[in-house]
């Protein structure tokens, strides 16, 4: 009787949580060890994010050092043409162009993994859809009315917003009915590989931080230690 309980509990606060927000997040598979990912992440991010939004707290040669790339292969398959292993990812677009076509200059995503996390962007990147009459033609069922056209439409295809109802309530589903040029597993990694990339670069010492806190804590425990035989040592004598 309890666990039943505790199951309807656990579904009515996973109801609030899709109904407050629009939509239930899916789960990035991070894995910023996995230096193959991140030089495909960084591949698709300045292939289909550069031309709008920068990351100008990176440069190419950080990025070449952490990933294991070569900095001439990263200049040849990575780096737009005619950049500097020394140059920050800094977008091509002014301010003025960018006001003009989108209404707002698109964010530098520098931290945009910290600030939104990588659940919501993999998510985001996945939930464009086809809304005719809308200032560019599509939605996004996380961010509704956003200012940014789906940059992956050709990859992904078009989706459509389909109306669905459960006795939980009503929700939105996504169908896909023109497929584009990746399977649907294809561009899961695709999304997944760019998000990664994003998590690394919104903190790229992540890993060595992880690594380093492992001694910080054994060594905070280590004097909890002595701190505790010290005091023993102490108060013996005081009463």
């Amino acid at each position: 009787m309890k666990n039943l309980i505790a199951l309807l509990l656990l579904l009515t606060l996973s109801f609030g949580v899709v109904a407050s927000e629009g939509v239930e997040l899916q789960e990035a598979n991070i894995d910023l060890s996995d230096n193959d990912s991140l030089q495909r992440g960084a591949k698709h991010f300045v292939t289909y994010c550069l031309g709008c939004h920068s990351a100008k707290h990176m440069r190419y040669l950080r990025i070449a050092l952490d990933v294991g790339v070569d900095q001439k292969k990263m200049l040849k398959d990575i780096a737009p043409e005619g950049a500097s292993i020394y140059d920050q990812l800094h977008s091509a677009m002014n301010k003025h162009d960018a006001e003009k076509w989108f209404g707002t200059q698109p964010p530098d995503l520098s931290l945009i993994a910290r600030s939104r996390g990588a659940d919501w962007l993999y998510t985001y990147l996945k939930s464009y859809y086809i809304e005719p009459g809308s200032p560019r033609g599509v939605n996004n069922l996380v961010f509704e009315d956003t200012a940014m056209p789906n940059p992956l439409w050709q990859l992904q295809g078009e989706q459509h917003a389909q109306p669905r109802k459960t006795i939980w309530g009503e929700y939105t589903k996504l169908v896909l009915e023109e497929p584009g040029t990746l399977s649907e597993r294809e561009f899961d990694l695709f999304v997944n590989d760019l998000v990664n990339f994003l998590v690394y670069v919104g903190e790229p010492v992540q890993l060595e931080r992880q690594r380093i806190g492992k001694y910080v804590i054994f060594f905070l425990l280590m004097f909890l230690v002595i701190a505790y035989l010290l005091k023993k040592e102490y108060w013996k004598d005081v009463h």
